[in-house]
């Protein structure tokens, strides 16, 4: 309705305007005209209009209806959209429904898998892990089962070796308390280091080295003398087993008194062997100026050195003592002398050859030489045969017929091939 109204206003503003334009127009011709005759151009102009006015109100009427049979169409043309969209709306939100729905299923379905399958995975590695850790617990229990029996084993063992040990302790306390036992001992240990160093020509047993004496010392080292002879150093081992172990004792106990008392006793005896060996086995010229006391054991040969004995016992009786170690460090130093003197009377001997060698040369150069003249000699006769008097020949037979066969020359010649 608001839109036919407005343009029945613009109908009617239409028609005022054509009226004010109609006075406009006859005001302007001759303002004498009778007014009659403009009242009948307004009449018949109003009557114009007012069918056109009708017949603009019929069409807005029409038009109107024609509007809202339009918005009829459209409102229902809407509303059936509407209702389509609605319908379509409620159709995806159940289609959406069903999918979430079944997607809600399938996600649930396929949690309930994987916790299935997580729940049997991790029983089995649980299994796996109580099966690995039950190994590994059986193992290592064996392992230190075999361990601690193992260490029994060798604490058996230790206990077997201590009282093994016991018995060899007793019994060599039973050695050591024997004085010719001892003595034995001490060779025996002398003997092994001297043949393990030296040659057995270069020293002798149980020896005499004094002519027509009845003492013979243990063993005796041959030193190279005057004349290609050789002098004795007499090597004999004292062992003082009751003195040391004495002194050994009284240290364990930490008595003073008895510790100086032992070592008394035990410097006593030293000088004692000292003084004996010089007087038996010492006796120059058929002996060295000295002589070598050995001591079987590094201990006692220690406490003798600490005691301040060894320049006592050079000084006083001429006599070296020497320990295990030490008396294998004297007789490779002796080794090596004789090695010296042995390459000092070679070298004499070599000297001598080389000489003879020289002077044999000498003369086979001349030889040589002599030689070397006579081949030259015979070279050039050669060279002479072969050159000048072969060309001779040749030239002398060139015009003689050669025969047609070797066998025939050989015949005239009397020869044959070589």
């Amino acid at each position: 309705m608001e839109t036919f109204e407005i343009i029945l206003l613009a109908v009617l503003l239409v028609i005022v305007i054509i009226d004010t334009v109609l006075l406009l127009r006859f005001s302007a011709k001759d303002k004498q005209d009778d007014s009659g005759e403009l009242l009948a151009l307004i009449e018949e102009n109003n009557k114009r209009l007012s069918g056109e006015i009708t017949s603009v109100g019929a069409s807005v009427k029409l038009l109107n209806d024609i509007l809202s049979q339009n918005q009829r169409d459209m409102n229902q043309a809407t509303l059936s959209q509407l209702r389509q969209l609605e319908e379509r709306f409620k159709t995806l939100e159940t289609t959406n429904e069903q999918k979430l729905t079944a997607m809600r299923e399938a996600i649930t379905t396929h949690l309930t898998a994987m916790s299935d399958s997580n729940n049997h995975r991790l029983e089995e590695i649980r299994k796996t892990v109580d099966e690995k850790l039950q190994e590994s617990i059986e193992e290592r229990m064996n392992r230190s089962f075999r361990r601690v029996s193992e260490s029994l084993e060798e604490v058996y063992k230790g206990i077997g070796e201590m009282k093994t040990l016991a018995s060899d302790v007793g019994s060599l306390k039973k050695v050591l308390s024997n004085v010719k036992t001892r003595g034995i001992m001490g060779e025996i240990q002398l003997g092994a280091i001297l043949s393990e160093i030296l040659a057995p020509e270069q020293y002798d047993t149980d020896i005499a080295t004094i002519p027509q004496s009845q003492n013979r010392v243990e063993y005796a080292i041959k030193l190279p003398g005057d004349d290609g002879g050789h002098v004795y150093l007499p090597v004999d081992s004292k062992f003082p087993a009751d003195c040391y172990l004495a002194l050994q004792e009284a240290q364990e106990s930490g008595n003073r008194e008895a510790i100086d008392a032992a070592a008394s006793v035990l410097i006593s005896r030293i000088k004692s062997f000292a003084k004996d060996i010089k007087t038996k086995y010492v006796e120059v010229p058929y002996t060295t100026s000295f002589a070598i006391m050995f001591l079987p054991f590094e201990g006692l040969y220690s406490e003798v050195v600490s005691r301040g004995l060894v320049e006592i016992l050079q000084r006083d009786y001429s006599v070296n003592i020497a320990g295990p170690s030490t008396m294998a460090a004297l007789l490779n130093s002796l080794q090596m002398g004789f090695k010296t003197l042995a390459i000092q009377k070679r070298s004499d001997e070599v000297w001598q050859v080389l000489s003879a060698v020289k002077s044999e040369f000498e003369k086979f150069e001349e030889v040589l030489a002599s030689a070397q003249k006579h081949i030259d000699l015979v070279g050039k006769d050669i060279d002479k045969l072969v050159g000048v008097r072969t060309r001779a020949i040749h030239r002398r037979l060139r015009d003689v017929q050669s025969l047609e066969s070797d066998e025939q020359a050989k015949k005239l010649l009397d020869y044959t091939d070589i």
